[in-house]
């Protein structure tokens, strides 16, 4: 896309994600400023007076939690979380994940795509897509996992689901970016895989 470009996300680009989640209202799901995925949701167990920002800014300042970062004209407008398991332990499913797989574990996880909800629907989420998988790659690449939704599988259900809770994405977009069609995973939620050179 023209005037769009990747940034990681880092203690110097913690501004522009800062601002993007404040403008989202703290992300989408409770102010948990994209945290859920990472061990003991970021400490906020146990450290109840932790807010979503300071948990979140507390990995990123250390190092231990990554995202691709879409910038337009300045402003981050959509991002995508990844990172190895251990930094990103919690699925939703978990119990069906765990039960279901065969195959050597992933060396990568995205768990989280957001779009600024005032640019939906212009291939924000999937540029933050690409742009996590061109992090991984130029990190070393690996086996990557990603648990989009599986629209197709909701329709044939009769379930109907809002794009603002789309949070990782839909199985056509992983298809696009290279991913394969792993197993089902919750109700209509799937996991899609695939193998990421090194750059």
């Amino acid at each position: 896309m023209d005037g769009t470009r990747i940034v990681a996300l880092g203690p110097d680009t913690w501004p522009l994600f800062a601002d993007l989640n404040e403008r989202q209202g703290g992300s989408l799901f409770s102010r948990c400023w994209c945290t859920w995925f990472h061990p003991d949701c970021a400490g906020r167990e146990l450290d109840p007076d932790l807010t979503g920002r300071e948990a979140k800014e507390r990995l990123v300042r250390a190092g231990e939690a990554h995202a691709a970062l879409v910038v337009q004209d300045g402003l981050a407008v959509a991002w995508a979380t990844y990172g190895p398991p251990e930094e990103l332990p919690r699925l939703h499913h978990r119990k069906e994940y765990d039960a279901t797989h065969v195959g050597p574990p992933a060396d990568y996880r995205i768990t989280c795509i957001q779009v600024d909800r005032q640019r939906r629907k212009q291939g924000l989420a999937e540029a933050a897509l690409r742009g996590a998988v061109e992090l991984i790659a130029a990190a070393g690449g690996g086996l990557v996992e990603g648990y989009p939704h599986d629209l197709a599988e909701k329709r044939a259900a009769g379930r109907k689901t809002s794009s603002s809770f789309l949070y990782n994405g839909t199985r056509t977009m992983y298809e696009r970016v290279g991913f394969t069609y792993d197993r089902p995973k919750g109700l209509g939620n799937c996991v899609m895989r695939r193998v990421v050179a090194p750059e």
